[in-house]
């Protein structure tokens, strides 16, 4: 079974910075995206930033200009600069994963690290 496995999560303070990387494991074809998603207590999941297999990448507009999304095969990292207190949440890892030539791909998601800014 594939298994995504986030860390690099903790406190900092506002105008900080923090990296989160995710290592997918397990039977692995190919990885179609990579992306990051946050939820903020009592809020929605959002999506943060993707990056393809062709390394082609997107950011939502509130953390473009201060996050990098790359990637390395199965792992991807997020460099978070510039934090505010509004970055606080749980940051997830997903992939869309194609784990045999014979099967359709399907997303696969960690359970999440949690990043706390402070002012």
């Amino acid at each position: 079974q594939v298994q995504l496995m986030e860390s690099g999560g903790g406190s900092v303070q506002s105008g900080g910075s923090l990296t989160l990387s995710c290592l997918a494991s397990g039977p692995i074809f190919t990885i179609t995206a990579m992306n990051w998603y946050r939820q903020a207590p009592e809020k929605q999941r959002e999506l943060v930033a993707t990056i393809t297999k062709n390394g082609d990448t997107n950011y939502a507009e509130f953390v473009k200009g201060r996050f990098t999304i790359s990637r390395d095969y199965a792992k991807v990292s997020l460099q978070m600069n510039s934090l505010t207190p509004e970055d606080t949440a749980r940051y997830y890892c997903s992939a869309n994963i194609k784990t045999y030539a014979w099967v359709r791909a399907e997303d696969f998601w960690g359970y999440g690290t949690l990043v706390t800014v402070s002012s």
